[in-house]
C-alpha cells in the first residue's frame, strides 16, 4: 500500500488514553506494510461542558465514574496496553482534567503549518507522561515550542475557532459517538484503539476499494 492518494482522518481527544494508544497501533500498522498515507487529526471534545480553567482530577473522576475505585479498575487495563506501546502512562501526576477545545485550536493551526503530528505527540506526551495542564495558554505554547511551533501570538487570538467547531461538526454528523475514529478515504472507518492487523486488514480493503473504481474508471 503505497498509494499517496490514501487518507485517514482521525477523530480524537488529547484527553482520550485510548486515543494515544491508537495512535501508536497506526503507526504500527502504516510501518509494517510500507505504507503513506496523508493523516488528519480531528477534534472531538468528550467534555464539551468542561469550565475554561478545567476540573480538579479527582472531583472530575469521581463525578465521570463514580469513585475512584471504578477509575482504577480501568486504569490498570490503559496502564498494560499504554506499556505494550511503550507508553508510559502517569496518571498521578495530572493535576486537572481541563478543557481541551484550546489545544483542539492548537492542533488545528499545526495542520496549517505542516507539523500536525509532532503537535498531537507532543500533547499527549505532556499530558498523560508528564501531567501537563493542557488547558493553559502557556503550557500549550510550550508544548509546541518542543514541536517546532511558535504558537504563542495564535492562541491568544481567535483563528481556527470556527473551524474546528466546523469539523467537529462534522464529526458528529458521521454518528461519532467515542473516540479514536479512523475514516480511510472517507469511506471505511474503524472504532477505537484496534489492533495493527485490523488497521492492515482496513488498509488492504481501502486499496482493493481504489483498484476496483480505477478499473471502472
Amino acid at each position: 500500500m503505497t498509494d499517496r492518494g490514501f487518507t485517514i482522518e482521525i477523530y480524537s481527544d488529547v484527553v482520550c488514553p485510548w486515543c494515544y494508544i491508537g495512535k501508536r497501533r497506526l503507526e504500527q500498522a502504516l510501518a509494517s506494510v510500507g505504507g503513506e498515507a496523508r493523516v488528519t487529526w480531528r477534534p472531538f471534545q468528550l467534555n464539551p461542558t468542561m469550565p475554561k480553567e478545567g476540573l480538579e482530577r479527582t472531583a472530575y473522576l469521581e463525578a465521570k465514574f463514580g469513585s475512584l475505585d471504578a477509575f482504577r479498575q480501568m486504569e490498570e487495563h490503559v496502564l498494560e496496553a499504554g506499556a505494550e506501546e511503550h507508553i508510559a502512562f502517569a496518571f498521578d501526576k495530572i493535576a486537572r482534567t481541563p478543557n481541551t477545545f484550546l489545544a483542539h485550536r492548537l492542533i488545528w493551526y499545526a495542520g496549517q503549518q505542516g507539523c500536525q503530528n509532532a503537535m498531537v505527540d507532543s500533547l499527549f506526551q505532556g499530558y498523560f507522561e508528564e501531567g501537563e495542564d493542557i488547558g493553559s495558554l502557556s503550557v500549550l505554547a510550550k508544548l509546541a515550542e518542543r514541536a517546532g511551533l511558535k504558537a504563542e501570538p495564535f492562541l491568544r487570538g481567535q483563528d481556527g475557532t470556527a473551524e474546528v467547531k466546523a469539523e467537529e461538526s462534522a464529526g458528529h454528523r458521521l454518528g461519532i459517538r467515542s473516540v479514536p475514529y479512523f475514516l480511510l478515504n472517507g469511506t471505511y472507518a474503524l472504532s477505537g484503539a484496534q489492533p495493527p492487523d485490523r488497521f492492515v486488514a482496513a488498509f488492504k480493503r481501502v486499496e482493493v476499494d481504489q483498484l476496483t473504481r480505477k478499473a471502472g474508471a
